[in-house]
């Protein structure tokens, strides 16, 4: 069970939630907050003869529209219904359910003016796995993700549908099935739902989450590959790297050590003196990757943890203030950076997969014994090559876009959903560029016995072994690169020991 607080909620604590599928509940004092803040805008309206955006006006560059007291409910579900224009693909359902749990956590502080039967809704849906559906296109990353939101929201009125039990299903027979009513939506609720940034911080959640692990999946796969290509170890000493102390470049030097740690073929003596960029310089590259991961979970660490609707209500200063805290520009810029970091882990990695099947350094061209009669492993460089260029075309970025929309009032924006969901491409990419390397690896490493690498690599060999075959003779070469993704994606990696 994880209470939702105004504890800073961490991505370790999301991945456990995720994992453990954990049930959320408020906790008292996030209950009072809402109540308080709800209490105080109604309050408000009653006393309060002037318009207030969102509450008793119109939305965007409708604002100058004041709406009359009878209608303000009726105004919430127009919104509702008239901003849930998404297209494209669905939204995945893990993502979705990050959405439900951010959107939770952000509307927990007291700052909203919800109803707390709406909190708890959504609360229902999250510990039910009522997962709404939610479609990859239509937001602008600015005034929120409204569209995103609205699919998202929609089931609290019975409008929409849902994944329940892995069937798809409408909304309201899942309400009628589980004898839930439909939320009455009352003012301010449409609009505290529909703006924020949850679509983004849900994306860029799940991509950092997976970028922690990418980034030592390809530590491991660079020292696979060293040690099969008969690398030298001078490029990682820690001197090296003192000497110019960038954070992740360090820490990076310090794996590959730890990696090579007791391996016979690191410290045999070599015939050449130095090695090309794509190991020479795993440091300062896979570093470099690190420093900006490093940057984007501490802008989205933020995030998570903050209110991002509009107008927000603050019941102790009698203020309802409208601001800007939807707009996603640190979201957008910090997506950017992600995506460019981990097309970088790519890129380096397709290139020691060049290297690798070069026929260089007493390895067999394409890693197989016969070459001619046997293709070997030619085409899989061919397949990362492909996708490292498609990275270079998501690298390019959206968070310096902007087109101009609601007739003029927004109009700037910050294009952070487009950044989310190609960066969640790349991640995808990632993993399969590091899965044909670590084939291509561990193909090379074979040709070095009966010499052994570290203990940690040779355990991972183990590993790697009983699930994906060394290949003697041409086969159906896309049933093993798939099976070297999913061996990366179901281990768990870790830089103290082996797996």
């Amino acid at each position: 069970m994880h209470l939702i607080s105004s504890e800073t909620l961490t991505f370790e604590r999301i991945a456990e939630i995720i994992a453990n599928k954990e049930q959320l509940k408020l906790s008292e004092e996030a209950k009072q907050k809402i109540t308080a803040c709800r209490a105080y805008l109604d309050a408000k309206i009653k006393t309060h003869p002037d318009p207030i955006y969102g509450i008793n006006t119109g939305f965007g560059s409708l604002y100058n529209v004041s709406i009359a007291e009878k209608d303000l409910s009726q105004l919430q579900k127009n919104l509702m219904m008239s901003h849930a224009c998404g297209t494209g693909d669905e939204v995945p359902q893990e993502i979705v359910k990050l959405m439900l749990l951010l959107k939770i956590q952000s509307l927990s502080y007291g700052k909203s003016a919800v109803q707390l039967v709406t909190v708890e809704r959504l609360i229902n849906f999250f510990n039910h796995d009522i997962l709404p559906i939610v479609f990859s296109q239509g937001s602008l990353g600015a005034s929120g993700d409204l569209s995103p939101l609205a699919h998202l929201c929609l089931p609290l009125i019975g409008l929409g549908e849902v994944y329940y039990k892995n069937e798809k299903k409408s909304a309201s027979e899942v309400l009628q099935l589980l004898n839930l009513s439909v939320i009455e939506l009352q003012s301010k609720e449409g609009l505290a739902l529909l703006n924020g940034t949850q679509f983004m911080s849900a994306y860029g959640t799940w991509c950092l989450l997976n970028a922690r692990k990418l980034s030592l999946v390809a530590d491991y796969a660079g020292a696979v590959s060293l040690e099969a290509f008969d690398g030298r170890v001078e490029p990682f000493k820690p001197h090296l790297h003192t000497i110019r102390p960038h954070v992740g470049q360090i820490e990076t030097a310090k794996n590959m050590l730890h990696l090579l740690e007791g391996s016979e073929l690191i410290i045999r003596k070599k015939a050449h003196v130095q090695d090309p960029y794509s190991f020479r310089c795993i440091p300062q590259v896979h570093g470099a990757s690190k420093d900006a991961i490093a940057y984007a979970e501490k802008t989205f660490l933020t995030e998570i943890n903050a209110v991002t609707d509009n107008p927000t209500v603050f019941p102790e200063e009698d203020e309802i203030l409208s601001g800007g805290n939807f707009h996603g520009q640190p979201l957008a810029i910090a997506l950017d950076i992600l995506c460019i970091a981990l097309a970088e882990l790519g890129n380096i990695s397709e290139r020691r997969t060049y290297q690798l099947i070069s026929g260089l350094r007493q390895l067999p061209a394409f890693l197989v014994a016969n070459p001619g009669l046997n293709s070997g492993f030619m085409i899989p460089q061919y397949t990362a090559a492909s996708i490292v260029s498609q990275n270079k075309q998501y690298c390019s970025p959206a968070s310096v876009d902007s087109i101009v929309s609601s007739n003029g009032q927004e109009d700037h924006v910050s294009m952070g959903a487009n950044a989310a969901v190609k960066c969640a491409k790349v991640v995808e990419n990632i993993y399969s560029i590091l899965g044909i390397e670590l084939l291509n690896g561990m193909q090379a490493l074979d040709f070095r016995k009966p010499v052994r690498s570290s203990p940690i690599i040779e355990k991972l060999r183990d590993s790697y072994r009983s699930e994906i075959d060394f290949i003697t003779d041409d086969v159906m070469m896309y049933t093993e690169i798939n099976k070297s993704i999913a061996f990366i994606k179901n281990s768990t990696f870790t830089i103290s020991a082996a797996l």
